[in-house]
């Protein structure tokens, strides 16, 4: 076997003895490090949970909004390398670029997944090694360990929704006179999916359902589950459960399973139960603000913000554990800045468009308030792109900023934004400041702008309440079809008892019928399509969408294609015109369904076999 010296550095060499002194609710937040050797940081307590704090701090680097940066110049993270925004044009030819115009490939790609994730995981290995010297006592070791070992599963899975199966290390820390000895070779995709089911339910033995308090952010019972959940959604998903991506043998086990099983979407079906028969997690739904005035579908704005939002705990004869924590399973903490809104917000905002611009595509996906679609004659509201907000689900003008609307200038100060082009056009106009003619709202604080002094919470949900019930919705109707209900606890649950939550927190109209706007009767392929819209709208920008459709198998379609935008002109006399533009053609190569593993890796070992097409 031929030395691989880079992942040597990256599994043995990496900079991991370093310990951060900060241990309190903001142990996630910059802190001064200080080199320490091994001996030194695992016979000093506060030094050895300062070791393991840093194994939290890339936990949310896949879906970082700003992923992409290459340290000059930022295109924006996964909403921009898909179908939800687009770019930030320069001239760097970033990760997310080259998934946008099918040119991706293993010498060009980036190597931060890979990089960062094998970084982690050897860090936790190092702490499961050592803890145990530490002086503190056995009860929290114990709790410790099982943190570790979910965070460790957490990067396994980064690493498998971007590459399929990858060298499983166990517990063993590669040392220097290890070179020789490095598993190079690839675990198959169904060993990953097995390794980190088994070590999120041994993590989850030793820890409490939920955290809060000074314990937010760190890993739970709950959080471990939710894992599960998601990872064997994708299991059961068309582009693992029996791929069909290649026929080469040697490839075929690392990139799905050989054989497709429906069992598989039983097994999606029990983990997501296995979360809401806690009871430990809620959706939301509260229509009221802070200062006790009516909002619909306030709880999808404060859910964001639930650092403000803690003493806001009932609401219509319900209760809230922790406020707007409530639906919150596991979250990346950040420090406090203005960093999300520099990256969404328009220009007069102090948006600097690294986070990029929400396609005209997504905006129409977004129903009418009383569920209908914008196109639907069925519904008893008309649509008015040049007024996109009016009559709309309220969710929509919590995700995005349009023409003649208001956004935060800071310190609870609104500023008109216009993106029209023509006489009187600003900063924020197309093709000056967006690239759509929108700007993303989500996740921004209604009283922060990009380029105010005040700084906001900047936490990210890295896995919500919502995203458990739409992997119920989905795996519940692959197995047993749209109309299977059953009793969950106190809770009726079935596909529309899903969605219908997810809408009631939206602010969503029930009707006359109480559907939210879905139809009655849906055979198995309609509700497999309402679900993924819900994921799409009630997820944007999570994350979620660059492997939805990978994992649905629909990206030769959904990336395939023409992305548009609104295009608002005003003339003199101050009448606007508008019309729907092309934005970019979007190229798509069956490839592109997983990440290439960096070259620099494969060439220095015969054992780390490339992904498909890659070659």
């Amino acid at each position: 076997m031929r030395q691989n010296r880079l992942l040597f550095g990256l599994v043995v060499g990496a900079t991991l003895l370093s310990a951060t002194s900060c241990v309190d609710s903001s142990f996630l937040d910059e802190t001064q490090t200080t080199d320490l050797s091994k001996e030194v940081i695992f016979s000093d307590s506060t030094y050895t949970v300062g070791f393991l704090n840093h194994i939290y701090a890339d936990a949310g680097y896949d879906i970082y909004p700003n992923r992409f940066n290459d340290g000059w110049s930022g295109e924006g993270g996964l909403q921009t390398a898909c179908d939800e925004a687009e770019f930030k044009v320069t001239s760097t030819i970033t990760d997310g670029v080259q998934f946008v115009t099918g040119t991706v490939n293993p010498v060009t790609i980036k190597d931060g997944a890979w990089k960062v994730c094998y970084n982690q995981i050897r860090a936790a290995n190092v702490f499961l090694a050592n803890v145990d010297s530490s002086p503190m006592n056995a009860m929290a070791k114990t709790r410790y360990k099982a943190e570790a070992r979910f965070m460790r599963a957490w990067y396994y899975f980064m690493l498998l929704r971007h590459y399929g199966g990858v060298p499983l290390l166990g517990d063993v820390v590669y040392e220097n006179d290890d070179v020789d000895n490095v598993n190079m070779k690839r675990a198959t995709f169904a060993e990953c999916v097995n390794y980190i089911v088994s070590e999120c339910n041994a993590a989850a033995a030793d820890l409490p359902n939920r955290r809060s308090g000074t314990s937010f952010g760190r890993a739970s019972a709950g959080a471990c589950m939710a894992l599960i959940s998601r990872c064997l959604l994708y299991a059961a998903s068309p582009l693992y459960n029996g791929t069909t991506l290649t026929q080469n043998e040697n490839l075929r086990p690392l990139v799905g399973y050989t054989e497709s099983k429906a069992e598989r979407w039983k097994d999606a079906a029990d983990a997501a139960r296995r979360v809401i028969a806690t009871g430990s997690f809620q959706v939301y739904d509260r229509h009221q603000d802070k200062n006790g005035n009516y909002e619909p579908g306030w709880g999808f704005y404060a859910q964001f913000q639930a650092y403000d939002f803690t003493a806001q705990t009932s609401y219509n004869g319900k209760n809230y554990t922790s406020g707007a924590y409530c639906g919150h399973i596991f979250s990346w903490k950040r420090a406090m800045s203005n960093e999300r809104e520099a990256f969404w917000y328009p220009v007069t905002s102090g948006g600097n468009g690294n986070g990029g611009y929400p396609t005209h595509d997504l905006i129409e996906c977004f129903p009418m308030k009383d569920g209908h679609a914008v196109d639907d004659a069925a519904g008893k509201y008309t649509y008015d792109r040049m007024k996109p907000d009016q009559n709309r689900d309220p969710r929509f003008k919590n995700c995005f900023v349009w023409n003649n609307t208001t956004c935060s200038a800071g310190g609870g100060n609104n500023r008109d934004i216009f993106t029209f082009q023509g006489v009187g056009s600003t900063s924020d106009a197309i093709y000056q400041g967006t690239r759509t003619g929108y700007y993303i709202r989500k996740m921004c604080h209604r009283d922060a702008a990009g380029n105010h002094f005040v700084t906001v919470e900047q936490t990210y949900c890295l896995m919500r309440y919502e995203e458990i019930l739409l992997n119920y919705a989905e795996a519940i109707n692959e197995y047993y079809g749209p109309d299977y209900t059953e009793q969950i606890g106190t809770v009726t649950v079935s596909p529309y008892d899903a969605l219908k939550m997810i809408r009631e927190k939206a602010g969503i109209e029930p009707g006359d019928d109480g559907m939210y706007g879905l139809k009655q009767g849906m055979s198995q392929q309609e509700m497999r399509e309402a679900i993924r819209l819900e994921r799409r709208i009630e997820l944007a920008f999570e994350g979620h969408r660059f492997f939805d459709v990978r994992r649905w198998k629909i990206a030769e379609q959904t990336e395939n294609a023409v992305t548009h935008g609104l295009e608002i002109s005003r003339k003199l006399d101050g009448t606007e015109s508008s019309r729907v533009i092309a934005v970019r053609q979007h190229v798509f190569r069956p490839a592109m369904y997983f990440w290439p593993i960096p070259y620099n890796e494969v060439v220095r070992s015969e054992d780390l076999l490339q992904n498909p097409y890659y070659e």
